[in-house]
């Protein structure tokens, strides 16, 4: 049993731990560690809960005793006291932290913003300072850890900014551009695995962020590929190769100033030939073989001579080849050469050059680059594309191999959605009116090219903006119109590839057309768009898909019936004068009843809806009462096409011929079709 004096001690060393435990919290509390902040304050929630339990208890608990020892009551009641005063203290700190972290966030948001300016200005070293002052006042700011992160990035302190970004993510976890910055910074270290794994993360993180992981990957990819390529060739140099030292010395004699043209041109055709693989590429690079063409005065004054004289023409033409042989498969030096001031300027005035040397080695300069995602992201990054298909479609008119090699680029470069919003800038003062003198002297330019250069129109309509100005371009259509038209006096196999072409065209102009009708706020614009070129494009159509003795045209086959109806369809789908006039013109339906006969199914899912279409005309149906119509519609209505359209469509003008002309119904119980067409009903639910 304890004496009064043992427990007295006993209470105070009691006593003596509760004040170390507080101690210990307030320490804690106050900690740097974002993470022992956290686990302190769990703790200190902790114990009040423990407090609020044990005096919920101590409420709840009778004590029956006949003595009561007057000691042990002071004692409880001196605990109680001490429990009371570390919930207040508690209670008052929390109370004062809060506070104190609304005001120290304030500061903090101030000195960031101050950091953010000093950033875009430039000064890293004020940005850095005050993103640090920003940090001593809210610690677990994230925002701060990686904007300095990415000040020490700019000043090349990458172990820094590593560690800022392991702060960062002990804030967030999952912050993505932590991830991203150290990735750059382990990159910038050759820590190329370590990079690697950053941006794998920011792909865990976030799966929607592919292309960027994609490209920081092929960053990391490109830059290890560019540091072993240098110190290979730095080996083969070491060792005294003489191909390898044969770089150096003709960049050095290159490097002489004030020297004749012709000399330079001749150094440049001799570097040239000495270019063999990716060892002399490197070297090219790693002696400064791009500084030719900005240290050099009398070759830069050549290369960027608006009127060339045929010296300079021969010294613009050697360095195009040398640029070929040094960026052929090297990425490095491709992003290295377009990043010269005057290359990039010079690049789109060399393409409109008028000489045909200049031009048809710059292009094939640029196909290095268009021919590969890589190769066009740097060309979309670093030029400015606005007028290139201006450009490049002009040499549609050029008879040689330039017209193909500059329909392949623009081909490429349409892959890439930058490229068609900057076509948007010149197309309705630049583009279009060469696109409509292109189509109106069709038998007088490259044919072959014409039919890309409509294909690749085709393509950029697949942008909404620049599909609708082509669709409002009143010249453009009357051009296409006429193209169409001399298909029936030429009938060339290039002449035919350009009518697919310009058919397909107007098939994706045609279908933006009805949603411009719907914004459109007059009727006048309707009248000139539907009752204008709809017409005037079926009567084409119908033509192009008969020929005097009334049979499908076969100058093509198929594709020539595949386009000629799909226009035909969009035409007759919403304007009843087009309706109106293949009836008239086809009183019989001769023309769709041939080509629902076609082995195509496209064709004749196409001449089914045609048909539905136009059997809205009053007459029409009953036209095809001695034609053996039921018969055809019923085998594709309850036939097996893989294409379900066909029978969708069958079904439907089916259903309107018979609605239209109920004696068609006798022919169709002949048939034993009523089954068939009575199983066709959900498709026939709009007649």
């Amino acid at each position: 049993m304890l004496t009064e004096a043992d427990q007295e001690q006993e209470d105070f060393q009691r006593f003596l731990r509760r004040v170390d435990d507080i101690a210990n919290l307030v320490q804690g509390l106050n900690s740097a560690d974002p993470a022992v902040k956290e686990r302190t304050i769990a703790e200190a929630e902790k114990r009040l809960h423990d407090q609020e339990t044990s005096r919920e208890e101590e409420s709840k608990t009778t004590v029956n005793r006949t003595v009561i020892n007057t000691r042990a009551s002071d004692v409880a009641n001196a605990k109680a006291v001490n429990a009371d005063g570390f919930l207040a203290i508690l209670e008052k700190d929390a109370k004062e932290r809060t506070k104190q972290r609304k005001r120290n966030e304030h500061l903090a948001n101030a000195l960031k913003e101050k950091g953010n300016d000093a950033f875009r200005k430039g000064d890293y070293v004020v940005a850095i300072q005050r993103y640090t002052e920003g940090l001593e006042k809210l610690k677990d700011k994230q925002e701060l850890y990686t904007n300095r992160a990415q000040a020490y990035l700019k000043m090349h302190e990458c172990e820094k900014a590593i560690t800022d970004c392991e702060w960062a993510l002990k804030c967030n976890e999952k912050c993505i551009k932590a991830y991203f910055l150290m990735g750059k910074a382990h990159l910038a270290l050759r820590h190329y695995s370590e990079s690697r794994q950053c941006y794998e993360k920011i792909l865990q993180i976030d799966p929607q962020k592919e292309t960027l992981f994609k490209d920081c990957m092929n960053e990391v990819n490109l830059e290890e590929k560019r540091m072993k390529d240098e110190e290979r060739a730095m080996k083969e140099v070491q060792s005294g190769k003489l191909a390898a030292l044969s770089i150096k010395e003709m960049l050095q004699k290159l490097d002489r100033p004030d020297q004749n043209i012709l000399y330079y041109t001749g150094g440049i055709r001799l570097l040239t030939g000495a270019m063999k693989d990716c060892t002399e590429q490197t070297l090219f690079r790693t002696n400064n073989g791009f500084s030719i063409l900005k240290d050099n005065e009398i070759v830069r004054r050549g290369f960027c001579a608006e009127r060339k004289n045929a010296a300079e023409v021969d010294l613009s033409v050697s360095l195009l080849f040398l640029w070929q042989a040094v960026c052929t498969g090297n990425e490095e030096n491709q992003h290295l050469l377009l990043t010269q001031p005057d290359v990039n300027a010079q690049l789109p005035k060399l393409l409109s050059s008028g000489v045909s040397e200049i031009q048809k080695e710059t292009l094939a300069l640029i196909s290095l680059y268009s021919e590969n995602e890589n190769g066009r992201r740097l060309l979309v990054r670093h030029q400015d594309l606005t007028k290139w298909l201006q450009i490049l479609m002009m040499f549609v008119k050029s008879t040689d191999a330039r017209a193909s090699s500059a329909m392949n680029i623009l081909s490429d470069l349409t892959k890439e959605e930058r490229f068609k919003t900057q076509c948007r800038v010149m197309l309705s003062t630049g583009v279009l009116p060469l696109f409509t003198q292109l189509l109106t002297s069709a038998k007088l330019v490259n044919q072959a090219a014409l039919a890309h250069c409509i294909g690749i129109m085709g393509n950029l309509c697949a942008d909404v903006v620049i599909r609708m100005q082509m669709a409002e371009c009143k010249e453009c259509w009357q051009a296409c119109l006429k193209l169409v038209d001399e298909c029936f006096d030429v009938s060339t196999p290039k002449y035919q590839e350009c009518l697919f072409a310009v058919l397909g065209l107007m098939m994706n102009l045609l279908l933006e057309s009805n949603v411009i009708i719907q914004r459109s706020p007059g009727p006048e614009f309707f009248t000139l768009l539907f009752q204008y070129f709809a017409v005037d494009i079926s009567g084409r159509c119908m033509s192009l898909l008969r020929d005097k003795d009334g049979r499908i045209v076969t100058a093509g086959g198929h594709i020539t019936s595949n386009y000629g109806i799909k226009t035909l369809s969009i035409c007759t789908r919403s304007n009843r004068q087009a309706q109106e006039d293949l009836v008239k013109s086809d009183k019989r339906f001769s023309v769709l009843l041939k080509l629902l006969d076609s082995e195509n199914e496209m064709i004749v899912g196409n001449a089914a809806f045609c048909l539905g279409q136009c059997l809205a005309v009053p007459g029409a149906a009953t036209s095809l009462l001695n034609s053996n119509v039921v018969m055809i519609l019923l085998k594709h209505a309850g036939g097996d096409a893989t294409r379900t359209s066909v029978q969708e469509n069958a079904a439907i003008a089916l259903g309107k011929l018979c609605v239209a002309e109920s004696r068609h119904i006798f022919q169709l119980r002949k048939l034993n079709g009523l089954a068939i067409l009575n199983s066709s009903m959900k498709f026939i639910h709009s007649i």
